[in-house]
């Protein structure tokens, strides 16, 4: 069974990454940024959890 992967904490990320990426966040802004990135945590993990069957596969090339 895998393991179940540990809670996504937006302020560890913000500060880890931030750096890593050479971005200099105005404290101001750490706020809204994490706020943020709890709105696309739980958008990824409605994606994330949608149940597929077996059978899908993924398309070769999307064309709209």
């Amino acid at each position: 069974m895998p393991e179940t992967p540990p809670p996504f904490d937006p302020d560890a990320y913000a500060a880890v990454a931030a750096p890593l990426l050479g971005l200099a966040i105005d404290p101001a802004w750490v706020l809204p940024i994490t706020l943020n990135l709890r709105v696309l945590a739980s958008a990824a993990d409605l994606v994330a959890g949608f149940p597929l069957p077996d059978e899908v596969e993924a398309a070769p090339r999307f064309e709209a």
